[in-house]
């Protein structure tokens, strides 16, 4: 008998084994994985430099807790904070490790909450968020959906349309400290925000002394075309939130902020018994360190307009959107039964693994390190899934 908590639905295949942009199953099956761990082996699976830095770090010392220091705290604080302050090398922040993304934009949320003092703790994000699902966060998350089940959730969270600068101009009020926005919505369905929107929601936010907190849990790291999504709209946030990627598959989080905001958090104000632990510590800055030696975002920005050319060229896919290697392919409505649901089985059946992000749309977020012949050979499988939904003549390939 199973006897996990039914948190998802019944694993569709089981994975034993990955190499780069694949895995294979239990019967010896292989697959080309488009789905990347949610956004998170940026490098692909079993990376010789991540393998190595595990195996190292596990063989000299795994874990001392956060009362003492270990080797690669610092470093890797540095690392971070070098890559999002880019070409302001003059401004820097401070790091908190944790280890996921909910983590992460928890940290942030009390960062805010002590930044701003009391009576001025409210968070304002967009709807169509994903923040992660604490209870915090939860409510952080603009999908209302999501919270009835949870009810009564923590007070102070407020949400605006996305790319509604009135909407987010009236929401900001005197209570407000923070504003927490996706620069991709990732979990919401692959919405890209404005520019004009983020943009105005720095101007807002250094109007009434807000601050402004930027998710990157999904986008950071090279996966958009630029190490962070923040850059494409040149602006500077006060706060930035990171896991995923940073670890390859590890977890591992962070929290950044610019040092006046670091600041005001002493010593007792927040903590985490394995946040920065000298296993994930290595890990992730063996993958930094390789990121930045690959020079993963040209090589995200290269692969995603290939990808996207090819997805905009497939029967039944009316739009493209995202950035870099964070796509989705909107599908005509009512086309097929089951809607994206079914042609994400109908790919996995061929040996892909892509992800039903809306019931109308397919995400694509394959490792950065993946090679035009296996956009290609995606892209066959895909178009062939599609075109025999729509009673074409294509037919489903075997495994690449």
């Amino acid at each position: 008998m199973n006897r996990l908590m039914p948190t998802y639905p019944p694993p569709p295949v089981c994975f034993v084994r990955g190499k780069g942009t694949r895995l294979w199953d239990t019967e010896g099956r292989c697959y080309l994985d488009f789905v990347s761990g949610l956004a998170v082996a940026s490098l692909g699976h079993a990376h010789p430099v991540v393998t190595e830095a595990l195996a190292s770090q596990a063989a000299a010392l795994v874990h001392v807790s956060n009362l003492y220091g270990n080797e690669h705290n610092e470093p890797l604080a540095a690392a971070i904070d070098a890559l999002v302050c880019g070409d302001s090398p003059d401004e820097h922040g401070g790091v908190f490790f944790c280890n996921s993304g909910a983590e992460a934009n928890e940290c942030a949320i009390k960062l805010a909450r002590k930044f701003g003092g009391r009576g001025r703790h409210v968070v304002v994000s967009a709807y169509g968020s994903f923040h992660g699902r604490t209870l915090a966060t939860l409510h952080a998350t603009g999908q209302p959906t999501k919270h009835e089940p949870f009810q009564p959730l923590p007070e102070g969270f407020r949400h605006v349309p996305l790319d509604d600068l009135g909407a987010l101009t009236a929401a900001v009020d005197p209570t407000v400290a923070a504003v927490l926005l996706e620069p991709v919505q990732g979990e919401g369905g692959v919405n890209p925000v404005s520019v004009d929107f983020f943009r105005g929601a720095r101007r807002l936010c250094d109007e009434r002394g807000a601050l402004l907190m930027v998710d990157e849990v999904q986008t950071g790291f090279g996966r958009t075309g630029r190490w962070f999504g923040f850059q494409h709209f040149g602006v500077r946030p006060d706060v930035v939130t990171l896991a995923k990627s940073l670890g390859n598959g590890v977890p591992v989080g962070a929290c950044w902020a610019r040092d006046a905001v670091a600041a005001v958090f002493e010593p007792g104000d927040h903590g985490t018994t394995y946040g920065g632990q000298p296993l994930a510590a290595a890990a992730a800055r063996a993958v930094l360190a390789e990121m930045v030696r690959l020079d993963v975002p040209t090589l995200a920005a290269k692969a995603g307009d290939r990808l996207a050319q090819g997805l905009a060229a497939l029967p039944g896919v009316t739009s493209v959107r995202g950035r870099g290697l964070l796509l989705a392919a909107e599908l005509a409505p009512d086309a097929w039964p089951g809607g994206s649901k079914a042609i994400v089985a109908e790919c996995l059946a061929a040996g892909l693994l892509v992800n039903a992000v809306t019931p109308t749309s397919v995400r694509l977020m394959p490792p950065i390190t993946v090679t035009d012949d296996e956009i290609d050979d995606a892209l066959a499988i895909l178009g062939a899934a599609l075109a025999r939904a729509l009673g074409g003549t294509g037919t489903i390939s075997e495994q690449p």
